[in-house]
């Protein structure tokens, strides 16, 4: 569990420095995702899932964000990004 509360506190400041919105809301039963709201990126993370499916659903949101690539991260992070995208 640690690791993935430390994974997500990671992947939201991460998504953060790359000029996402992260929103972390109650939604009942939607799971939340990636949307743009005035040219800016965001994404809704759902404080009543799990951790675990919060940080699936951020790693899936900015998976595919080229600017990645650049940014400093964990081996950790960095093999979870790798699976993702091969997948």
């Amino acid at each position: 569990m640690s690791d993935t509360l430390g994974l997500l506190a990671e992947v939201t400041q991460l998504a953060r420095d790359l000029g996402y919105e992260i929103r972390e809301e109650p939604l009942g039963e939607l799971l939340g995702g990636r949307c743009e709201v005035g040219g800016v990126p965001q994404v809704l993370l759902n404080l009543e899932q799990p951790v675990a499916e919060r940080l699936d659903l951020l790693l899936r949101a900015i998976a595919d964000d080229p600017r990645l690539d650049g940014e400093p991260k964990s081996r950790l992070l960095e093999q979870r990004l790798r699976t993702l995208r091969s997948s």
